[in-house]
């Protein structure tokens, strides 16, 4: 509440900003830039706003606002969204304490700059400020020079600290794009081995999001299931191509190995001691195809436990005679239920070398007559509610 001096005229601009250790303008915006950041003061005497005021804008920042009643300020801060907030500590109805600790409460304010304005004797509430995360603070009566050296460095600093995110937030979305287009090129290599089209695997996945989505799952779920669910199918890789592609009907023990695509999808999937939990099995695969997997993020990876759960039980039935274990209702994973009506409605409703493709409605009526059997009775339900979406997801990515 102590008042400030009114601003006397400001020294030369060289004494101000030396081309010491703070001029960070090398690495950050100019001095242009910094100038239109948004600059909050909060402070219950009239004469301290003014003061503040006019050396900010002596100085040249353009956008400065000050809220004189405590009671207002976080609203404000809300609303306004600024850059640097300087704030008084000492004022009636709400101090600048609780305002701070009410800021660093809130996600999207927990990191705004905030330099505490105290009178010099108050040491106590200062470490306090320091300790609710306050960024720097300044003593009654504030020196010109020192108020514009702070609020400088500190935007300064802040600019920096808001490039480097978007720079990490940038490379973070682009190693996310590259992991996507890799587990797509596994998932086509398998389909490719069984003479199918790569379209087949982006259906399923386009499926699946349509589900977990209509089942509630959150937009990041529901796109990690879209693309575990691609490789459903990738333990083709495991099968001989004198069964994948034999033109006849299998043999009963060709057909027991064609099972086992479920249990070589998981190991790929799971490149490491833990897949042999899965059916207790000792079969081994080429070198290249375990580094690949690891490549993917191996067992540490969400999304290829998720992507094995799935290779592993997307053949496993609701009435428990799926295979490869023979899981019963809610014992298959729910990613792993929501890929088996996906992946026979594709395969109903597409041509392979045994059948030709079958009308839409007569495949959807498959899975609606086998809701309860086949199928978990809610995830066909939300996949027939969805008809005219995974229409439209047929249309588009229609085989050639």
């Amino acid at each position: 509440m102590t008042a400030i001096a009114e601003p006397p005229p400001l020294p030369d601009q060289s004494a101000l900003w030396p081309s010491g250790p703070t001029d960070l303008s090398s690495v950050s915006e100019s001095p242009q830039a910094l100038q239109q950041q948004k600059i909050m003061v909060v402070d219950d005497t009239p004469i301290n706003l003014k003061v503040i005021r006019a050396y900010l804008a002596r100085e040249g920042y353009q956008q400065i606002e000050t809220v004189e009643d405590s009671r207002e300020a976080l609203a404000a801060i809300v609303r306004d969204d600024p850059d640097l907030l300087l704030l008084d500590l000492m004022m009636p109805h709400v101090s600048g304490l609780d305002i701070l600790g009410t800021l660093r409460a809130i996600p999207e304010f927990r990191h705004l700059p905030v330099i505490v304005i105290t009178a010099a004797e108050q040491r106590e509430m200062k470490t306090k400020a320091l300790k609710l995360g306050a960024t720097d603070y300044l003593s009654k009566p504030v020196d010109a020079e020192d108020l514009l050296l702070r609020v400088r460095n500190t935007l300064e600093l802040k600019s920096y600290q808001d490039s480097l995110e978007e720079k990490v937030l940038e490379r973070t979305m682009e190693l996310a794009k590259s992991r996507e287009d890799v587990v797509y090129c596994l998932a086509r290599a398998a389909e490719y081995r069984d003479n199918e089209t790569g379209n087949h695997v982006i259906r399923v996945g386009r499926y699946v999001a349509l589900v977990a989505e209509g089942l509630g799952f959150d937009p990041a779920t529901s796109h990690m299931m879209e693309l575990a669910s691609t490789l459903h199918d990738v333990g083709k890789i495991g099968i001989p191509d004198a069964i994948l592609r034999k033109p006849g009907a299998l043999t009963e023990e060709e057909r027991e190995l064609m099972k086992r695509h479920a249990v070589f999808g998981a190991e790929i999937c799971t490149p490491d001691q833990q897949l042999m939990s899965y059916e207790n099995t000792q079969e081994s695969f080429a070198a290249h195809i375990v580094a690949g997997a690891m490549m993917l993020g191996g067992s540490t990876s969400p999304l290829l436990q998720m992507a094995s759960r799935i290779a592993l039980t997307h053949h496993e039935r609701w009435d428990g005679k799926g295979y490869p274990r023979g899981l019963k209702g809610e014992e298959i994973p729910v990613e792993g239920r929501i890929t088996a009506v996906a992946d026979v409605f594709d395969a109903l409703s597409s041509k392979r070398p045994y059948k030709p493709a079958f009308p839409l409605e007569k495949s959807f009526a498959i899975i609606e007559s086998d809701a309860g059997k086949h199928f978990d009775p809610q995830v066909a339900e939300v996949f027939l509610k969805r008809k005219q979406d995974v229409i439209a997801v047929y249309n588009a990515y229609r085989d050639p």
